[in-house]
């Protein structure tokens, strides 16, 4: 895999790229609302030698080995202007052929990078991602925000982050819990994506209810499957990672 900085509409942006199979996809992992591609750990590197696809991860700005945000205050439609940055990072690296695994925010902004630029996808894996906003995702940000005050979580995340802890975690938290976005919803989005979605979830997921599934599966205009993982919370990959990695390269095969 090689890693570099590159920049991206005035970002630094640390990618993780390898592009050595021929005539074969583009696997890009998008991260959640406090990860990183480091975080991901193995599953890409299983994922590359199950399904033999090239893979490419990045970090987004503010988080990993990225650049800083340059605010904490958010937009309500900022994972709209996420997947804008993805696209753009696509044509730099010359990527028409992509399959998106993202994972609660990285789910999201798959999805809506798949209705925005459909020429570019050829699938989607969405993970716990969200479509609207439901009471149980804010009382997970809240009782995330009360494990940042009470234990070691800002330290554990500093290993991944640096500095740019105290950032990225009021943006999610305070983002997430802001009034004006409560009204926040790409559903009107959902009918542009045109390529096969596969949409995995636990059903003991705390930041989201199975209604996040099924109305996205229901809304797209391609084909769609769900996969719900029975006493799985929000990170399926790592409670159960072989399941997981069954079933992508199963899904990815049939693209």
């Amino acid at each position: 895999m090689e890693e570099r900085i590159i920049e991206v509409r005035s970002q630094k942006l640390y990618i993780t790229y390898n592009n050595i199979v021929e005539e074969k996809p583009v696997i890009i992992f998008l991260h959640d609302s406090l990860g990183c591609a480091q975080l991901w750990r193995d599953l890409p590197t299983k994922l590359f030698e199950i399904a033999d696809c090239n893979i490419l991860m990045y970090d987004r700005p503010g988080y990993g080995k990225s650049g800083p945000m340059p605010t904490h205050e958010r937009p309500v439609n900022y994972m709209e202007l996420e997947a804008d940055l993805l696209n753009e990072l696509l044509t730099e690296l010359n990527i028409n052929n992509a399959i998106l695994f993202g994972h609660s925010d990285g789910g999201t902004i798959a999805l809506i990078t798949a209705a925005k630029y459909p020429e570019r996808i050829k699938g989607i894996i969405c993970e716990a991602g969200h479509i609207f906003v439901e009471e149980v995702t804010l009382k997970g940000v809240y009782e995330a925000w009360d494990a940042y005050k009470t234990t070691n979580l800002a330290e554990r995340l500093a290993k991944y982050h640096g500095e740019k802890v105290e950032m990225l975690f009021r943006a999610w938290t305070e983002t997430w819990t802001r009034e004006d976005y409560r009204n926040w919803n790409i559903e009107y989005l959902l009918k542009d994506i045109q390529c096969p979605l596969l949409f995995i979830q636990g059903d003991a997921d705390e930041y989201g209810t199975l209604d996040q599934v099924e109305k996205t599966v229901s809304q797209v205009s391609g084909p769609a499957e769900k996969y719900i993982i029975p006493g799985i919370g929000h990170t399926p990959h790592k409670e159960n990672p072989e399941l997981v990695l069954a079933k992508v390269s199963e899904f990815i095969e049939k693209i």
